[in-house]
Order: C-alpha cells, then structure tokens, then sequence
C-alpha cells in the first residue's frame, strides 16, 4: 500500500462579498489530491483535502517543501504501525520535518491540505464516511449521526440592503436552517445595529442568530458593541477583536454576559493554550473556532481539544470554522457541538451536496465513503481534473 503521486491546484472561490475587513473577489483555496495504488473499478483510490476557505492557497509552500518531503518518505512511514492501513498523522509530521516551531501561517494550512486529504483516502479505503473513520481512529463513541448547524451569511454586498439581508435568511430557513450568523464591523455602529434588528425579525429570536466582527474591533469599539447587543441575548459574539489579542477578548468576556465566540485564527495547540489561559473564556459558555483546515489538520485539532478538556472545558463549546463538507464530518465524528454552513457564498467549496439533509437546525451527512466531495456538483469538475490520466498514466 502506497501513494503513487500528490497533486495540487489553486482554485478560486466565486462571489464579490466582503466582510469587515476582507473582499473575498480575490481569495483562493488549494486542493490536493493523494493517488493510491489501491483500485476500485481499475482506477486509483484518491483521497482529496483542501486547507480552509476565506484564506489564499499554499502552491508554493506544497510544491516547493511539503510535497517533496512526502515523497521522499519510505512508503512504511505513511502507513500504521500494522501496515494495513495509511495514517494521516504521519502524513502531518512528515510534511513538517526540517520546520521550525511557531510562526504558522500559511504552513498550517498547506500541511492540514495533505492531511485531511490522508483521512479521505483512509476512509474510502473502509468504504466508509469519514465520520465513522475519524470515530473508530480516536476510539470514540456515539448514536449520533448528525450535527447543530447553523447557516452563515449576511455579508456585505455592493448592493447591499436590509431586505436583501432578510431574503437571504428567508432562503435559509426554507432550506431547513433555523440559525443563523451576520457580519458586522464594516459599516458604522447604527447601520450594523439595523442589520442585526433586522436579521432577529427572521431569525424569531436573539438566540438563533450570532454576529461575526472579524477582528475589526478595538478594545472601545468591541466594548461598546458588547453594550448595544447586550439585551438581545445573541447566539454569540464573534472575533470582537484580533484573535491574538487575549486581553481584549478577556475583556469582553468579563462586561458582556452571552457567549463570546473565538479560535478561527488561532492555528495550533499552543496557541489554544494561550487562549484559555489569557483570553478569559468561560467553561460551558463560550465558543472555539478552531479550523483542521487551517490548524495542521486534525491530528493537530485532537490535541487542541485535549488541551480544552484538560483545563474545564467540554469538546461541546467547538463550532469550527469553515462551512463544508470536511468540517461536518469532523463535527459529528469527533462529537463537538455544531458545525456552520455557507450555503450562498464561498463556492465551489462552501456549503453542502444535494445528498446532504437539514431537518429542524440539524444536518446529516450521506452514506459517500470519505467526505463525500465528489458528491458536491460544482466541485468535482476539480476533483477529476486533478486526479485524471497524465500521459497514459494515473
């Protein structure tokens, strides 16, 4: 059992939205693709992964360090210790040999491409969804087969409106969604709070809909946020302030009392501890956004979470990052508390395939062997452009 080649390629995502601070128009995702001498049906089995979206692609630091050192590797060291199967945790480390600690970055993201690409390829190799992959790996149990989820928009458009807003929700929640979450941060204060009134009166309720500020905010700013949304007991309030920023986050968590939501940005173990430690989250309250896509992949996530429950705090308050088929499947097999959706924007990877079900604010993943990505239409001109014949051979 071995890989016979890694691809990758850039893909762009569609649509003009920006949030506070960022125009999503130029961002790109990359996709890799990990060829396996395994057949089914005479062609490889092919796991694919890609690092996050919201973020740009990693080309050169995959072509020019991480592939090669993969390899390179001696086809045993990708495999576990039984030799029946690969490990997408060796995979991790072995993309990182010769890398200095800290200094993320991009690296992150570009190592957890080639990771979560190793779990796809792990569990079509089961012939089975990657939850149940993920499940069985970290010898954990469940009876559920679906996961909270709420549907993440309300961006901010060139044409942007209240009732184009409020038709947007409207077009989530006929799709099953009854959560939601809205940017705020890139208008002033009096515009944000007409959008937020605006989204509750679809939403029903404060409880149904969080607001994301991306950072945006500093401390007087954030503060006096906290203070305007105080009474409408939000869902969460998210990135008030930069994600490094511990103090400022602790801050908020101390004058506002509904959660407040962070993580996305915060790309490894130890930042995670440094969060928990500096950044006053509260155990049972507030929510972790950490994203495998842009964390090293979920080798890395798994000890984040270690670190969570070792100091109070339930794998329950995670709701990572991204709105895709990959963090779904990591949700429910890892058991943690919800996962968002973007079923309008970040295409072709955000949001869910026709085969995937909202019931009542729950979404269920379909029985597709890994995570399901070729079942995803707009996406999987990609998937066999990558992993097609080259010169008569795969």
């Amino acid at each position: 059992m071995r890989i016979i080649d890694i691809r990758e390629c850039t893909v762009g995502l569609e649509g003009n939205v920006a949030n506070a601070l960022v125009n999503f128009r130029d961002h790109t995702v990359s996709l890799v693709a990990l060829l396996s001498d395994q057949q089914r049906d005479g062609k490889p089995v092919v796991g694919f992964g890609f690092n996050s979206i919201g973020r740009f692609g990693q080309s050169g630091i995959l072509r020019e360090r991480l592939i090669p050192r993969l390899r390179v590797a001696r086809d045993e060291e990708l495999l576990t210790a039984d030799g029946l199967s690969f490990d997408p945790g060796a995979f991790a480390k072995i993309s990182m040999r010769n890398e200095k600690p800290g200094g993320h970055g991009d690296r992150a993201g570009a190592v957890a491409a080639l990771e979560l690409a190793a779990w796809d390829l792990k569990a079509k190799l089961a012939d089975e969804p990657a939850y149940q992959t993920i499940r069985k790996y970290f010898n954990l149990s469940s009876n559920s087969n679906s996961a909270d989820v709420y549907a993440a928009g309300g961006y901010y458009y060139p044409d942007d409106s209240l009732s184009r807003l409020q038709d947007e929700l409207k077009t989530y929640q006929d799709m099953g969604y009854e959560a939601f979450k809205v940017k705020v941060g890139g208008a002033p204060l009096s515009d944000d709070m007409r959008r937020i009134e605006s989204a509750i009166a679809v939403a029903g309720a404060g409880k149904r809909l969080a607001i994301d500020a991306n950072g945006r905010f500093n401390m007087r700013q954030a503060e006096q946020m906290a203070k305007e949304i105080e009474a409408l007991e939000l869902r969460w309030y998210e990135e008030p302030g930069d994600p490094l920023d511990f103090e400022l986050n602790k801050h908020i968590t101390e004058i506002y009392h509904s959660a407040v939501a962070t993580g996305e940005n915060l790309f490894s173990v130890i930042d995670t501890k440094n969060l928990i430690q500096f950044g006053g989250m509260r155990a049972g309250k507030d929510i972790f956004q950490m994203d495998p896509g842009l964390s090293y992949g979920l080798t890395e996530y798994v000890g984040m979470l270690g670190i969570m429950e070792a100091s109070g705090f339930k794998r329950e308050q995670c709701y990572p990052h991204g709105g895709h088929l990959i963090n779904l499947h990591v949700v429910i097999g890892l058991g943690l508390g919800g996962c968002e959706a973007y079923p309008g924007v970040f295409q072709p990877f955000g949001g869910y395939s026709s085969q995937i079900e909202v019931q009542e604010g729950r979404i269920l993943p379909s029985d597709a062997p890994g995570f399901g990505l070729e079942q995803k239409e707009n996406l999987y001109p990609h998937l066999q452009l990558l992993s097609e014949t080259v010169d008569g051979k795969n």
